[in-house]
């Protein structure tokens, strides 16, 4: 008995070691993205230590005077990072809720529209704001929402204002905005994974259904939307752990005095006090709190997945 153990182990070795032989050009790609992941991911976590430290440049990390909790703590009890953080969570959450139903929706009647051509040409340019600049989006922003732009004169000449709103004026504008551009700019791209999701759907399931006589309504309820829901889940708890990464460039481009109260971030508190005021222990501190919040969000939203039975990351 325990010599046939030992000669199945002999043969799983060698078994093993002649599939890294067949597979050595992977494995040693493998290797090299490794390493890259290794430097370029993980190395540079060594700079956290600046948010336990009063930094100084000259000193370097192992000259600066350690402080420990300080910075977390004058975070904490600074009142403009509170206002940041909600900012930068309720943007996040209205950017996630709105970009994803968007993205479904988009990609439904896309999947309805019979007409080849015209199916792959829609498609196509809503690929296209996907690789603009956020310069040239909030440019365009900026532009239509102006006091002489196109928005306010469409809204004074169907007779819904009397005289032109500066909308960049007005905090209550301020999110809608933002999460429109994302909308926009996202909607095309963010579809392209649910419409590979609804073609992977079994056609019999269709053909079963127009038989039955159901309608394009009641086939994209009871056919459509439960086949793509597996997807759904995944990328929903994919992205939840970047509620936090609500954006820097158009809050940046777009905010401004008057708006500043809901326009800042956490980025944008971190470029403000890491970089312009030379206080790079505080900004790391901000940035390790943005992680540690967005790595409990995946692991409480996945949690949830598996509770309820439903597909999970892990």
């Amino acid at each position: 008995m325990a010599r046939a153990q030992v000669s199945k182990v002999k043969k799983d070795r060698r078994i093993t070691w002649k599939e890294v032989k067949r597979q050595k050009a992977l494995l040693i790609i493998s290797f090299f993205m490794v390493v890259y992941g290794f430097i370029f991911y993980y190395l540079p976590l060594t700079g956290w230590v600046m948010a336990f430290q009063n930094y100084k440049p000259k000193n370097g990390l192992l000259g600066s005077k350690f402080i420990g909790l300080d910075k977390f703590k004058f975070l904490f009890s600074d009142a403009t990072f509170i206002k940041v953080i909600r900012n930068t969570f309720c943007m996040g959450a209205l950017n996630l809720l709105t970009t994803t139903l968007m993205a479904i929706l988009f990609a439904i009647l896309l999947n309805e529209i019979r007409n080849s051509v015209v199916k792959k040409t829609i498609q196509t340019v809503s690929y296209l704001p996907h690789f603009l600049s956020w310069i040239i989006v909030t440019g365009i922003l900026h532009d239509a929402l102006s006091s002489t732009g196109i928005i306010n004169d469409l809204l004074m000449r169907a007779g819904i204002i009397k005289q032109a709103i500066n909308f960049f004026a007005h905090t209550q504008y301020f999110w809608p905005i933002v999460a429109f551009a994302n909308c926009w700019k996202e909607t095309g791209w963010n579809a392209i994974i649910y419409l590979a999701a609804i073609t992977s759907i079994d056609p019999c399931l269709y053909e079963a259904a127009s038989i039955d006589g159901a309608g394009r309504l009641a086939k994209i309820r009871y056919i459509t939307l439960p086949g793509i829901k597996p997807t759904i889940i995944i990328l929903l708890l994919m992205n939840v752990g970047n509620v936090l990464n609500a954006g820097f460039e158009v809050q940046y481009l777009l905010g401004n005095g008057l708006v500043q109260s809901v326009s800042q971030t956490i980025d944008i508190y971190v470029l403000k006090w890491g970089i312009s005021q030379n206080d790079y222990s505080l900004g790391t501190a901000a940035g390790i709190f943005k992680s540690a919040v967005s790595i409990a969000l995946i692991m409480l939203s996945n949690a949830w997945a598996k509770r309820a039975g439903e597909e999970r990351l892990f």
